[in-house]
């Protein structure tokens, strides 16, 4: 790279060293550019960049020979001439907001004032115009005309500007497969809204848990911590949906090992379909009595005859846990049986009274 610039000229360049308010800058050459390190502090006046890192900067001036750079123009260097040249480049400026006028504010950039539309100042989140006055923040210039006696500035375009950059890193750092954790800032009828490192991603109710959730709030609270694993985004839209039912033990897996043909289960009826009665055997596991083995009458209105929440007496008649299906047939319940037993127990074919009820019963 030439060591000539141009005022306003953008480079994006590599930090090769910081040495107390001075950053120094690759330029490919024999000679090293500057930055006045105080422009990337923090509000605590730690230093936000390293060595190694990449920034885009705008030539300002030559100081003693050495290039001089500046990530936006304000102070001293917010001359006319300057402002012009920020106007031409679309380089940033900073202005510190003076006071609420007539449709907007008056920001003053160095020793030169500018107006900025109320519609221009702030981005997503708006605040009451009280909130930006005596803020130092940076701008765009939109229009500069009579020779810097009429300056149009947009806070909001800015804003805007860096969170597209910013959405390009979280593109980078976050992937569907990522496991992240995170703190529920909303709850919602659909799902809950979770925070996963400056992220706003979304859970939805059928991704919380592998068994029925009726409420979010049954599960979830604002302040909450979870871990989670990203299943989907769209960076365009700005949308991260998130799963904690995938990191959760699918119960299908060992599903074989605790149902068999001829179980019989007292079972409580979780869902009512046209074609049949599901039965919730446990925590993430329904069977399906399919409406044929129901023993209703063909006019039978089968959401009529069975509710949610209705006990019933099944017995496992298939398991297919490949393709998480549980075929049950109706019963007789556990404690029927109990009964039937204990009445037979107490009768013998060789009792002075013969029972016939009993006598079938044992055949």
């Amino acid at each position: 790279m030439n060591n000539y610039f141009e005022p306003g000229q953008e480079i994006e360049t590599t930090i090769v060293q910081i040495s107390g308010d001075t950053i120094f800058l690759d330029l490919n050459a024999k000679t090293e550019g500057t930055l006045d390190s105080a422009e990337l502090t923090d509000k605590e006046g730690n230093i936000t960049v390293k060595e190694g890192d990449k920034i885009k900067a705008f030539f300002l001036t030559n100081r003693s020979g050495v290039p001089h750079f500046t990530t936006k123009i304000a102070g001293q260097n917010a001359d006319a001439d300057m402002l012009e040249k920020a106007f031409q480049a679309a380089i940033p400026v900073q202005g510190k907001v003076e006071k609420e006028i007539k449709g907007g504010f008056e920001v003053k950039i160095g020793s030169t004032r500018a107006f900025c539309p109320f519609s221009q100042m702030g981005f997503k989140q708006k605040e009451e115009p009280a909130y930006y006055i005596g803020r130092t923040l940076s701008f765009k210039i939109q229009e500069f005309k009579e020779g810097g006696k009429n300056i149009i500035v947009s806070n909001r375009a800015i804003m805007e500007l860096e969170h597209k950059e910013s959405l390009k890193g979280l593109a980078a750092k976050y992937a569907v497969g990522d496991v992240v954790n995170g703190k529920v800032v909303e709850l919602k009828d659909k799902g809950a809204v979770v925070d996963i490192g400056g992220v706003q991603a979304f859970l939805p109710i059928s991704e919380i848990s592998r068994g029925r959730v009726n409420a979010v709030s049954d599960k979830l609270s604002v302040g909450q911590e979870v871990k989670a694993k990203i299943i989907r985004t769209d960076w365009e839209k700005e949308r991260v949906s998130i799963s904690t039912r995938e990191l959760e033990a699918d119960p299908w897996d060992t599903v074989a090992d605790r149902y068999a043909e001829g179980d019989k289960i007292d079972g409580v009826i979780s869902r009512v379909a046209d074609f049949g009665v599901f039965i919730n055997l446990e925590e993430g596991i329904d069977g399906l009595v399919h409406k044929s083995a129901l023993g209703l009458d063909a006019n039978t209105n089968i959401k009529m005859k069975f509710k949610a929440g209705d006990k019933l007496s099944v017995v496992v008649k298939d398991v297919d846990s490949k393709n998480k299906r549980i075929a049950l047939v109706t019963s007789t319940s556990h404690e029927q049986d109990q009964s039937t037993a204990k009445y037979m127990s107490s009768q013998s074919d060789d009792s002075d009274t013969y029972n016939p009820f009993a006598a079938l019963l044992k055949k």
